[in-house]
Order: structure tokens, then sequence, then C-alpha cells
């Protein structure tokens, strides 16, 4: 018996809808389409009835309609059946518009001389460097002096230690460490890979809390040795909204918890032509978390100073240092002034 196929059926490629709504919640009950200019619903007239009903939120079924009349939405696509794969076979994987927001970015003026290149291409030349966090302690190991890091404990740019979230330091060493130190550098770039809405935050690890446990659903970024560039560029880089929004392309549903596999090292970032520009760029960024690093420690030198006070900001437990010692701990150069000033 022969099948009837559609004007629009294709051997060579796979028609892909990303539209985020289907008319349904998560209830089951119907979704209002709402105006995002003033909150309020928006009605329209039953077809049956004549009477002024909410508006159904359906881009789903927008979709097919263009797709039966040969027109095209922003969520509509067919890509070539050589690019799906069944490991990644989740509509929004295939949405191209993250990155062509990306590359139309790049032709602006502000990356003029700049190039692109992904996560993935730049780890394999060298140029950054990635790993993973420790493991993850059971409860009842919580119960020493090492810092243990958990995914929640990574926001708003910064690795907030909880004092009550502890392991003994022989634990680190012999079970996660696998020697005598975390391995972690300050400033290192630290983000979630396996979580829930904050994959893609990245967020800086302070001088003095180098000695950490951090939980395996992180990634850890730095730049390696044929970088022409410090942390500081690297963070700049990757939280540009051009890049940014590149993680709504790879994040994919795991269980109750979202995750990104390996396929963060499809993410696409500018690259400057050289190290002077890579700092101009970048310096509003050095110079909060350097000035911030200065801050803590004056602050913990002041603490150190009196048993007045408990240690209350997570990374002052360390001897005071200066600015400079700071940045050439982490193997971060110091901006010369013209480069500042332009």
């Amino acid at each position: 018996m022969s099948v009837h196929k559609p004007a629009w059926f294709s051997e060579e490629t796979i028609m892909v809808s990303t539209a985020p709504t289907c008319g349904l919640t998560k209830g089951g009950r119907l979704l209002p389409l709402v105006d995002p200019t003033t909150g309020k619903r928006l009605q329209e007239k039953d077809p049956d009835t004549g009477v002024l009903v909410d508006a159904v939120n359906d881009q789903l079924l927008e979709d097919m309609k263009a797709l039966v009349s040969g027109d095209v939405t922003e969520t509509l696509r067919f890509i070539p059946s050589k690019d799906v794969s069944l490991r990644t076979a989740v509509p929004v994987y295939y949405d191209r518009r993250f990155e062509e927001h990306f590359h139309e970015a790049m032709i602006e003026e502000a990356f003029s001389g700049f190039k692109s290149a992904t996560l993935g291409e730049l780890v394999e030349k060298d140029v950054i460097t990635v790993r993973g966090g420790h493991g993850s302690p059971s409860q009842d190991q919580r119960v020493g002096d090492v810092p243990y890091i958990k995914v929640s404990d990574l926001r708003a740019g910064l690795v907030n230690i909880n004092p009550t979230n502890r392991i003994p330091h022989v634990v680190a060493r012999k079970q996660f460490w696998k020697g005598e130190s975390s391995g972690l550098k300050a400033f290192d770039i630290m983000c979630p890979e396996r979580t829930s809405k904050n994959i893609g935050d990245f967020c800086v690890l302070m001088p003095g809390q180098e000695q950490l446990v951090v939980t395996k659903e992180v990634i850890i970024l730095r730049p390696g040795v044929e970088a022409d560039f410090d942390p500081f560029y690297l963070l700049w880089a990757l939280t540009l909204k051009a890049v940014r929004d590149q993680w709504k392309r790879i994040v994919f549903m795991q269980t109750n918890r979202e995750d990104v596999g390996k396929r963060y090292l499809e993410i696409r970032i500018p690259v400057a032509p050289d190290r002077e520009t890579a700092d101009r760029v970048s310096q509003p960024f050095r110079e909060y978390f350097t000035t911030l690093a200065k801050a803590r420690s004056d602050l913990n030198d002041y603490l150190s100073s009196s048993d007045l006070h408990h240690f209350f900001v997570s990374g002052v437990e360390r001897d005071a240092v200066d600015a400079d010692d700071l940045l050439e701990e982490a193997g971060v150069e110091a901006v010369a002034e013209e480069a500042v000033a332009d």
C-alpha cells in the first residue's frame, strides 16, 4: 500500500520545530497567550460562539500551519538528514538562530580584527584547558575543614563557600584530589555542566579559595600554554550575550536536571587578534576581580588582627597580599597604562 507523502516531505532533510510552546501548561491546562508589554492575557473570538476567550499560546500549531502552507517561521527548520543524530534527537539542538546571531555580532565594528573558534578547537590547540570537578563526598563526610562546592554555590559571578559544607583534609587529599592540592588556581573560570537553569553562567575562583573539593558537575576553564590572553579575557568572551545565548541550544534535560555533556565544546567565542586587544577589552573584568581580591585580603588582614569577629566572607581565610602579588600568583600580567587608557 502506498503512503501519501506531503508536499514538504524530503528524503534529504528532516523537519524540526523548536517551538517553545504547544498550547498546554505542565498541568495539562490551556496555556494562555500573554502580551509581554502589559502582562495581560490576549483574547480572541471563539469561531463557534463569537464569544471572547483567552488566546492559546501554541507556537507548535503555528509551525504546523506554516509547514502546510509552505511558509517559514523562526522556529521551523529543515535540517540535512546527515546532520541529525539519534544521540542528539532534541529539537533545540538544531536551532541555528543562536549561531547565526553570533556570526552577525562578529561583523560589528567592536569585533574588528577578531576571529572565532569553538571551545573544542581551543582545547585541541592548547589555548585553553578544561577539566571537571573532583567528586561528591557523602553527607557523613562533611565534618572537616576543606570546603565542598556544589553547583548551587556558583552564583553571581563568585564561588560562595558554605561554612557548614566541609570535609576532612585527609579525605580531600586521598579520595578527591589524589594528591596534596586541589589542582585549582586563582581566577579559574567555573560553571555548572549539569544543574538547573544556570548552566553557562560563569564564576571566578578568587585567591584564597584554591583548596576546595568541587562537585564533578562543574566545568573548570583556564588559559592554556598557547593562550594569548588571561582568565579575565576568557570571562569577558564567555559572558558576551552572543556567546551566552548559544548555551540554550546545547542544554538538554536529563531526568530531572539539565546537562550539557561534552556539547559545551561546540560553544563559539571570539578570539582577539593580539594580547593588547585582549587586555584592553577585558580590563573592566580584570579591575573588578583584582580589586575585589585585594579587598577580601584586606578584610582578612583586619579579621586576623582580632579575635572579636567571626569569619563570614568566604575566601578571606588567607594571609593579606597586595594586588600585584595576587596577579602574579594567578599568572595574570598587569596591563600597561597606555593600554588601559585606550
